[in-house]
């Protein structure tokens, strides 16, 4: 039996406007997706890919989440909590406050994303480089967003969440790998995006490429098309 890969740190604080009004008063991770909540889902997921620690950093109606979910041994998985408190911590400082939770390494995971990919490998190449961060990325052409990195013998060289330039060809995935230390040290930073803009300047974004599609549900129509996979699949 293969040993349980390190936690995941799941971004679920967002205050989800592109899905209302399904989300006035209801957290996104609790949408429901072909018939049960979206965080199951995540969870049913990462519990395959032998994930066995899982924190959810919530914000927004996060006590719902809580309430629903409790200590996650109802999905196979030991769950804790970071909240992020009165005032929204951002996906950086929300992290910052949940290093205690996650030890020395850890997955980002954000809480609108299903990726459906082998999150062993991904830790593999993680381990094999010596940058402390990484990021996964799946070709512009492949993707339904515009390109936002640059990917260049297996670092990311280049990124930047709103800049597209034109050495870009690869679109962020949504799955990372950190080591603590440069979340610790990332300062008042609040958005996880600038700061691994700040990591590939600094040539320490490993890149891992990905070709297998991946489903959100940030807004109504990539909530349709994972309900349509998921029923399909099942």
């Amino acid at each position: 039996m293969s040993a349980p890969l390190p936690p995941v740190a799941i971004l679920a604080g967002g205050l989800a406007t592109r899905l209302r009004p399904l989300t006035e008063r209801m957290p996104k991770s609790l949408v429901s997706v072909a018939g049960r909540p979206f965080l199951a889902h995540q969870l049913e997921l990462l519990r395959s890919q032998d994930v066995r620690r899982v924190v959810l950093c919530v914000g927004h109606l996060g006590e719902q989440i809580e309430e629903a979910f409790g200590d996650g041994r109802a999905s196979g998985v030991e769950l804790s909590y970071s909240h992020d408190g009165p005032a929204l911590a951002g996906t950086a400082g929300a992290l910052r406050r949940a290093l205690p939770l996650l030890g020395p390494e850890f997955f980002t995971l954000y809480g609108d994303s299903y990726l459906e990919i082998d999150y062993r490998a991904v830790w593999t190449a993680y381990r094999q480089q010596a940058a402390p961060a990484l990021m996964t990325v799946i070709p512009q052409e492949l993707a339904t967003e515009p390109a936002n990195a640059c990917l260049e013998a297996g670092l990311v060289r280049a990124y930047g969440k709103r800049e597209h330039r034109p050495e870009m060809r690869h679109v962020d995935y949504g799955l990372g790998i950190f080591n603590a230390e440069p979340v610790r040290d990332s300062g008042e930073i609040a958005d996880l995006s600038d700061l691994q803009s700040r990591l590939a300047r600094a040539g320490q974004l490993a890149g891992f490429e990905v070709t297998q599609r991946y489903f959100e549900i940030g807004s109504h129509h990539g909530l349709a098309d994972l309900e349509s996979h998921l029923r399909t699949r099942a």
